[in-house]
């Protein structure tokens, strides 16, 4: 058990606690002088606020391997994700109306399309394999010559399945069609170079790495038409009017530069504690199903379904022992529906309402992992000997 007013946090896909070394960057920018600084404003404290801001798409610029130039601020990966999508086909010629996506796409990306479908734009739903990997030919079936953007998500926000986006990069291209991928999950945890990915458009944010809420950010490759879907000032080089959240901008630019530097320990380390807690589970729980792809998957991500056991109860169960687990994407678990992806992968009604996400991250340990079990472990085998 988690000691008393402890939560033991397995819930990292949701958001990742806050670096102390973040909180200190974004501490001068929050109170005193500086924090009255408007990167717009030509004083000095306008100035020294966009200096730091510049400092910031630097190191944010680096850890994906982009061109400072080709990085835009924004508000989270959701408000990303929008303007890549509705943007990119705002700005596309009238011939050029259709948007191809997949099924399990986060609902930032899915809404947009509908979103664009209501405007007259066409939309091609791209389905997946039992795992939640798209194939890179459907992919070509689905292209055609009114395609101008394509738009596969890097690793799956609920299910940890990473797909093939240099595969289907190249596809898109031949079709002379661009490619936008949503890397929330994976700035943090895979390498990442937009340059080996080949994509147009990607699109991440800081608390997914240990940075702070209300930061996001958008790549768009030199070249590639974007209009702007927040109008008023001529802020992010006229892409996203509205003045920066300094604070939590400077947060996003340490935590690119900790995650650059920490990527390739934090994400062994923590592969180690996944494996270790799915063979585990295994071993503990009869009618337990992982859901996602077994190795082409993010590594912190533990995705199962537990046979005749609901999971709305099982995370009721986990709370009240001090765990901190998710049915899926946090944004979503308002939503009494079933889980759109764990439907578009061909669970059952049962298994799908019996899924749970458990997500592991830098401050997790092996004795964490063990009690998780244990306690999950026990609740599984209280509720089913209660329905008998």
């Amino acid at each position: 058990m988690p000691a008393p007013n402890k939560t033991l946090y397995l819930d990292y896909a949701a958001t990742t606690p806050t670096d102390p070394q973040v909180v200190e960057a974004m501490l001068p920018f929050l109170q005193g002088e500086l924090s009255a600084g408007n990167p717009s404003s030509i004083h000095l404290l306008g100035r020294t606020a966009r200096a730091a801001l510049d400092l910031a798409r630097e190191r944010v610029a680096e850890l994906i391997g982009a061109d400072y130039a080709d990085l835009y601020f924004t508000g989270s990966g959701t408000e990303s994700d929008n303007l890549a999508i509705i943007g990119t086909l705002l700005a596309a010629p009238t011939e050029r109306n259709h948007l191809v996506t997949t099924t399990i796409e986060h609902h930032a990306v899915l809404h947009s399309a509908h979103f664009l479908e209501k405007m007259g734009y066409s939309v091609t739903l791209v389905p997946v394999d039992s795992s939640g990997r798209v194939s890179p030919d459907d992919i070509r079936a689905a292209i055609t010559d009114k395609t101008m953007l394509v738009s596969v998500m890097h690793a799956n926000n609920e299910i940890g399945t990473v797909q093939e986006i240099a595969d289907i990069a190249r596809i898109v291209h031949e079709r002379g069609a661009k490619l936008h991928t949503d890397a929330v999950q994976t700035a943090g945890l895979l390498p990442l170079d937009v340059q080996a990915l080949d994509c147009d458009l990607l699109t991440f944010s800081a608390h997914k790495l240990y940075g702070s809420k209300g930061a996001g950010a958008l790549y768009i490759r030199q070249g590639t038409k974007v209009s702007p879907t927040l109008h008023g000032g001529a802020q992010e080089r006229e892409k996203r009017a509205g003045t920066e959240n300094v604070p939590a901008l400077v947060g996003f630019g340490k935590a690119a530069q900790l995650a650059k530097e920490r990527r390739e320990g934090d994400s062994e380390r923590i592969l180690g504690l996944r494996e270790r807690m799915i063979s585990r589970l295994q071993e503990r729980i009869e009618g337990l199903r992982l859901n996602g792809h077994p190795t082409y998957r993010l590594p912190n991500n533990v995705h199962i379904s537990v046979e005749g056991v609901e999971g709305a109860t099982l995370l009721m169960n986990l709370d009240r022992k001090g765990i901190a687990a998710s049915s899926g994407a946090a944004c979503s678990s308002g939503s009494i529906e079933p889980s759109h992806v764990l439907k578009a992968i061909g669970l059952t009604e049962a298994l799908n309402a019996g899924g749970i996400r458990f997500t592991l991250g830098r401050h997790t340990t092996e004795p964490e992992i063990d009690t998780a079990v244990e306690v999950f472990a026990e609740i599984v085998q209280k509720i089913r000997a209660r329905k008998g």
